[in-house]
């Protein structure tokens, strides 16, 4: 069973996650669940749990080689800088330069109750930074700054207000000054 993504306005999203306690069936089928409302979305690499209004501190990625799983993830270093435009499945659409750390290494724990570490570069180092920053309540549109936010949420109304809304946004990119 799929869920719905929340989209931006919705409170869950601005919600700090509650840890993962225990791993057990429950986790199981909602992990399962995660992936598929992943993979229906139709362009998502990743998706936090409270992008689908659950609580919890879990996100699911699929770069196209291993789909995986962390629970309780935290960024213990990151270095460098890295460009890029990024995405959102909870802010359909926009497409925004953010500079975030080009490298991480992130910790946590595995579907099977493990402690993982993952050193990561580059998309996926970010992907960890972004779903993370789902999982503390904070979206892309908290990382700039007044002025830019003022005209990214501009450029996502305009979106959003789009009289028909196909079945996949268009791709607006939005370079902020």
């Amino acid at each position: 069973m799929g869920y719905q993504i929340r989209t931006y306005g919705d409170p869950v999203l601005k919600s700090t996650a509650a840890a993962v306690e225990e791993v057990n069936g429950k986790v199981v089928r909602l992990v399962d669940n995660m992936f598929e409302t992943l993979y229906t979305s139709g362009n998502g690499i990743a998706l936090a749990a409270p992008q689908i209004g659950v609580q919890k501190q879990i996100f699911v990625w699929d770069l196209g080689e291993d789909p995986l799983v962390v629970l309780n993830p935290e960024i213990v270093e990151s270095a460098g800088e890295w460009v890029y435009d990024e995405g959102c499945l909870s802010i359909p659409g926009l497409y925004v330069e953010m500079m975030r750390p080009k490298t991480v290494l992130m910790r946590g724990v595995g579907l099977d109750g493990e402690m993982i570490e993952i050193e990561a570069d580059e998309l996926e180092a970010r992907l960890f930074q972004h779903e993370i920053d789902h999982l503390n309540g904070v979206l892309m549109f908290d990382r700039m700054t007044p002025d830019q936010r003022a005209e990214a949420l501009a450029e996502y109304r305009a979106i959003s207000a789009a009289p028909t809304a196909p079945a996949e946004p268009e791709r607006r990119r939005l370079r902020l000054r």
